[in-house]
């Protein structure tokens, strides 16, 4: 079963473009970009040249009478003649590319060459990805995958782009939605939360009907990046990092959700850690969310490098670190107990991620003053709160009225609750989170077009 995905649409149109660039398409372990690239080759090429740079250690010799594209053809089919290239019709796919990164000095060549297509695809754990942005600068196309969000699961349950289309015209006609379709999301929202966007994992839910055999796939996941660390932190303290990664999910749990190094392990300092947080990061197992200096423009440089929050980049890994109580909870009475806040403000956070926002909150000394993200448009800083219940949002109500904070002039609330509007406050429910970039890009139009 083959689960759509955004990047079946980047996909073509990329082979649509006679100008096409060599892609290198990015992103954490087993979010599907093998998958995906399959089947875009098996449907667009009559040749299609898969090399694994892991499974296959033999091709990293293909570079070693240089970098240029007939050497590389020439040394490949050396290798294996049975592999063909028929000039126009054939796909090159270089997997696992953090195995071999060498090989992107040779996009260049492939794009002045012109006669075959390349894809190249690899996780970011251990990729030394300066060396790829250096060797091929203006000769490749970078795209970053993700594991799916609320929209991909949506397609994955039947539903199609007619139906988003609706959620999207609601919130910009401030019109609530019916009970059935709050009903219906509000369910599906809640099964994503617990799952989290994990082709395996959503592949099993659609398959089944049910959670079951979810958890241990999950856990797999888990024991996977986990393993991972060990095998690709090289030049890091390893179980420094896998302390960090066990403590992100009891860290969320607190009121106060800033993460804390000194709780990591005795006498942890932030100098000490600083390089696990960042590999995390770049493995795209994480969302780090940083603090802001002051609520105003511009985000980047405005913010605290060693005061933030730990965000997991896909949620089903939250839900699968939770003690067993909290499973059976979960799965067989849909409670989310506890870690309600949590889970809500990191599948929040992992919906502006997928978007393509950074992350940022502002916590201000010696007030109760805290806001959860913020995002930006042209001329605007947005302040969003995610709410476990549909109570008041007072930090929100203070930036909005506050007169210190120009860049602000109205605020979002995601919560248990309809599409609405009041004093500056929009509200939506959790499940249109994944919408919102579109949401201020269209009102943006409707506001320069008056």
């Amino acid at each position: 079963m083959y689960l759509a995905r955004k990047i079946d649409r980047v996909l073509e149109e990329w082979k649509k473009d006679a100008q096409r660039k060599p892609m290198i398409v990015k992103g954490p372990r087993q979010v599907g970009k093998t998958e995906s690239i399959r089947r875009f080759a098996k449907q667009n090429y009559e040749s299609v040249i898969e090399i694994n740079f892991v499974e296959e250690p033999k091709y990293r010799m293909i570079t070693a009478d240089g970098y240029k594209a007939e050497e590389i053809v020439k040394n490949i089919s050396l290798l294996d003649p049975e592999k063909k290239f028929a000039e126009g019709k054939t796909l090159l796919f270089f997997d696992e590319l953090q195995a071999f990164p060498e090989i992107a000095t040779a996009l260049k060549f492939f794009q002045i060459d012109g006669r075959f297509d390349v894809i190249c695809s690899g996780s970011l754990l251990g990729i030394q990805y300066q060396r790829i942005e250096s060797n091929s600068v203006g000769y490749k196309t970078d795209y970053e995958m993700y594991s799916l969000d609320f929209e991909e699961f949506l397609w994955a349950k039947g539903y199609d782009d007619s139906f988003t289309e609706e959620l999207l015209t609601h919130m910009l006609e401030q019109k609530p939605l019916g009970d059935v379709t709050m009903s219906v999301c509000g369910s599906l929202f809640l099964d994503y939360c617990i799952l989290g966007g994990m082709p395996a994992v959503v592949r099993e839910y659609i398959e089944r009907g049910t959670f079951e055999g979810s958890l241990e796939i999950q856990r797999q996941l888990l024991a996977d990046y986990k393993e991972d660390i060990r095998k690709y932190a090289e030049g890091l303290d390893q179980t420094r990092i896998l302390n960090v990664f066990e403590q992100i999910p009891v860290q969320l749990a607190k009121d106060n959700k800033k993460f804390q190094i000194s709780k990591v392990a005795s006498g942890a300092r932030f100098k000490d850690y600083r390089g696990c947080i960042e590999w995390l990061a770049d493995a795209g197992i994480i969302n780090p969310c940083y603090c802001l200096r002051s609520p105003e423009l511009p985000l980047k440089g405005n913010y605290e490098e060693n005061k933030y929050k730990i965000y997991f980049a896909d949620s089903g890994l939250l839900v699968a670190m939770l003690d067993d109580e909290a499973q059976d909870d979960l799965r067989a009475n849909r409670n989310l107990g506890v870690y309600k806040g949590a889970l809500y403000e990191n599948i929040v956070g992992e919906a502006l991620v997928k978007s393509g926002y950074g992350l940022y909150y502002y916590k201000k000394e010696n007030s109760t003053l805290e806001e959860d993200f913020f995002v930006r448009t042209a001329s605007e800083l947005i302040p969003i709160e995610v709410k476990a219940t549909n109570g008041r949002a007072k930090s929100l109500r203070s930036l909005i009225d506050g007169d210190k904070y120009e860049d602000i002039r109205y605020g979002i609330k995601f919560a248990a609750a309809n599409i609405g509007y009041s004093d500056g406050i929009y509200t939506f429910p959790y499940f249109c989170a994944f919408l919102l970039k579109r949401y201020l890009r269209e009102k943006d139009r409707e506001k320069q077009a008056k």
